[in-house]
């Protein structure tokens, strides 16, 4: 029976899952981080996709992206493909990096795009990485709490702040005294 096919809805964002065949470690190195978040650069480049928020953790990554012009089945398998072929010839492997489909979960509205972001950037605190959000490199967290941090192109924080009021300032602050 074949699967059913995946749903998409241009002007919505998504929570996407991908994690490592069984389980096991997709980032091994800060190499491997830093290559993920270049192929995302790259990437970008050519199929845009906006992100709202994003965690890279050890054996699997989050994502709350939206792609516009292209299908999110396309720029998924654009970013696993790539970042397979860079994990396997980095660490002479053959066969699968990811475990299977990524998981794919619509937002539907503003609290569903605020839980998403806050569940993303909990994640290391949650399975006791870090004890706060701030301290983790490989999340998007860093662009909420620092109001100097250098946005990449593909990063649309915006679509997270604008649900609060204020200056730019309070609007910050008020997402991240809602994170943690």
């Amino acid at each position: 029976m074949p699967r059913p096919k995946r749903v998409w809805i241009p002007h919505r964002f998504y929570h996407i899952v991908s994690r490592g065949n069984r389980r096991d470690p997709l980032f091994r190195s800060t190499t491997d981080f830093q290559s993920f978040l270049h192929i995302l650069h790259q990437l970008h480049q050519t199929t845009p996709f906006e992100l709202a928020s994003y965690c890279l953790m050890t054996n699997h990554y989050h994502l709350q992206i939206r792609s516009q012009e292209t299908s999110l089945s396309t720029v998924m398998a654009l970013i696993n493909k790539r970042y397979a072929n860079y994990y396997n010839t980095r660490y002479r492997l053959t066969g699968h990096v990811f475990e299977k489909r990524f998981y794919d979960k619509i937002i539907e509205d503003k609290e569903g795009m605020i839980e998403v972001s806050r569940y993303i950037h909990l994640n290391p605190v949650e399975v006791k990485m870090v004890k706060r959000p701030e301290y983790y490199p490989w999340s998007s967290y860093y662009l909420y709490f620092y109001p100097n941090a250098m946005q990449p192109r593909f990063m649309k924080i915006e679509e997270i702040l604008d649900y609060y009021v204020g200056t730019v300032e309070d609007r910050r602050r008020l997402y991240c005294e809602g994170v943690f």
